[in-house]
């Protein structure tokens, strides 16, 4: 009979600025979370992040499975506040700058749709 083990260890830390991330890596929960999101499967994670090993990928994806609802709250409050943070630095561009980052984003949003179809 095979013996189970009573736990199975999470392969999820939080760092000194409160950013959980895998395997004692620099990689983040929410880089994996969004490869995850955009349909990668785990070992397409794992070839993009060699770094992380695949049973730990596959731990982190079973992980916000089960706790979707707790650590979309998580992914939302990190977003709002790289937002923020963008905005902040943003507000000191020089209208050369503004001018610059809106035609950036133009064109990336014109890729997005001719991806998208």
């Amino acid at each position: 009979m095979i013996a189970l083990p009573e736990t199975v260890m999470l392969p999820l830390k939080i760092d000194e600025h409160g950013v959980i991330r895998v395997s004692g890596t620099r990689v983040t929960l929410d880089t994996v979370i969004a490869c995850y999101q955009q349909g990668d499967s785990p070992e397409a994670i794992h070839e993009g992040f060699d770094v992380l090993p695949l049973n730990d990928i596959y731990a982190v994806i079973a992980y916000y499975l089960a706790h979707r609802d707790e650590l979309d709250a998580y992914l939302r409050r990190g977003q709002e506040e790289a937002e923020q943070l963008r905005q902040d630095w943003e507000a000191g561009y020089t209208a050369e700058q503004r001018a610059f980052n809106a035609r950036i984003r133009k064109l990336a949003e014109e890729k997005r749709r001719e991806r998208n179809g």
